[in-house]
């Protein structure tokens, strides 16, 4: 089946869905007829959803995230920004020269994001070292991502890396906004939709298991679950009240349960795996609960991506039933760009009402995607699940820690049309 042709629009958010002409070859994977699941049938939208510079109610209503076209989060670090982080560490410049430039770097990252044709934009994580550290961070003496006592740093592409390992020195504690300012940055600089990224509330366990959460802060385990969902819960209520309306929860994890090596380590410093996966979705679905109601929230699940290298490597299949059915997340940004991801096949269990992105662009390698196979890769999601319930993006972040991974900015900025690209021709928009 051909899908590079041009087609209207196609869409299933909060329910409603949207197929293409009956003369479309595509036509044939999406129900009939054309009736939401919940509430009456409406007429489908036509021409392309208006946009306004600053207030994106309108956008957001008629055309809730996530986009058809999307991308993770974190942009390659500008040399100029590294230079002005290394000389800050070393005291050679102070915080308002550090800043200026981050201001200056993030406005080009959001044109970055405007020229490619994205409807979303992120602030490429710029004021971040890494994607998770700088958030826990925030919440205490914490280290999330450590390697042989260190921050993690990237290291030789294309092989297995060691797993970070968190340090819970403090107890959990949100005490102001964290990333309020980055979201009102990007309000302010640029007319698409501000994402907000934000780590996941179980990565910190998963990280150090129970052992980090007594070793220093803790004598009771609720105790750090219950201050865990305290936190998150009041930095999204801050988001929303700021105004913003959409965020994606980088929870990791899940997708590291069907590795037998990740099974084994877990076992050894005396974790049920399988009870694990219950216990984080609890927790997950807790946070999740009193979130602001009108704010789009999606999960985005991959294998490692710091410099390239990864660590782990396994299929969904352990924990797509739980993961897609008992956890309350509205859509998922899953990592399927190589086979260490498995086959499309644990999609079948994705109820109708939710969203699967598809991670099927490389963000570890140079090479650009040829875009007919990437095509191809969607059609064979599509045996799984209704092509409205899908969408696409590269599988991670272009620098899930600073220094990036092994990848041009040229390179990038093609992925990212190619995202687009594919988003149009496939459902008619991006």
């Amino acid at each position: 089946m051909e899908i590079g042709t041009r087609m209207p629009c196609i869409r299933l958010a909060n329910g409603w869905l949207f197929r293409p002409r009956s003369s479309h070859p595509l036509a044939a994977l999406l129900p009939t007829p054309m009736t939401p699941m919940y509430g009456p049938a409406v007429p489908a939208l036509s021409g392309a959803v208006p946009e306004t510079q600053r207030g994106l109610t309108t956008m957001l209503s008629r055309n809730p995230p996530p986009f058809h076209g999307e991308h993770i989060g974190s942009l390659l670090r500008p040399s100029k920004l590294l230079d002005q982080r290394t000389k800050f560490a070393r005291g050679e410049i102070d915080r308002t020269e550090l800043t200026k430039t981050e201001d200056e770097t993030i406005k080009d990252a959001l044109g970055l994001q405007e020229r490619v044709g994205l409807k979303l934009a992120t602030d490429g994580e710029f004021r971040r070292r890494s994607y998770h550290s700088f958030f826990y961070r925030q919440l205490g003496e914490i280290s999330i991502d450590t390697v042989g006592g260190e921050d993690a740093k990237g290291g030789e592409p294309g092989r297995r890396a060691a797993q970070p390992v968190a340090l819970i020195n403090s107890r959990v504690r949100w005490t102001r906004p964290i990333n309020v300012p980055d979201f009102q940055f990007i309000r302010a600089h640029s007319g698409l939709v501000p994402k907000i990224t934000i780590p996941g509330p179980c990565a910190l366990h998963f990280r150090g298991g129970d052992a980090a959460v007594l070793a220093h802060a803790y004598t009771d385990l609720d105790e750090f679950w219950d201050d865990i969902v305290e936190a998150f819960r009041h930095e999204l209520d801050a988001l929303g009240a700021a105004g913003c309306r959409y965020v994606q929860i980088d929870e990791t994890a899940f997708a590291k349960f069907g590795d037998s090596e990740v099974r084994q380590w877990l076992h050894a410093r005396g974790d049920d795996w399988s009870a694990l996966i219950d216990k984080y979705i609890a927790v997950t679905n807790r946070v999740l609960k009193n979130a602001p109601s009108d704010m789009s929230i999606g999960m985005h699940l991959c294998r490692g991506n710091r410099g390239g290298q990864w660590h782990s490597e396994g299929g969904y299949d352990e924990v797509a039933d739980r993961l897609f059915n008992a956890l309350n997340i509205q859509f998922y940004f899953l990592e399927y760009d190589t086979p260490r991801a498995g086959t499309f096949a644990p999609l079948r269990l994705v109820p109708r009402h939710k969203t699967v992105v598809l991670g099927i662009v490389s963000t570890k390698t140079p090479t650009v995607e040829n875009k007919a196979a990437m095509m191809k890769r969607v059609e064979s999601a599509a045996r799984y699940i209704e092509l409205g319930n899908l969408a696409v993006s590269p599988q991670c972040g272009f620098a899930s820690v600073d220094t990036g991974n092994p990848i041009s900015p040229v390179a990038q900025e093609q992925k990212l049309q190619l995202i687009v690209e594919l988003a149009r021709d496939i459902w008619g928009e991006a």
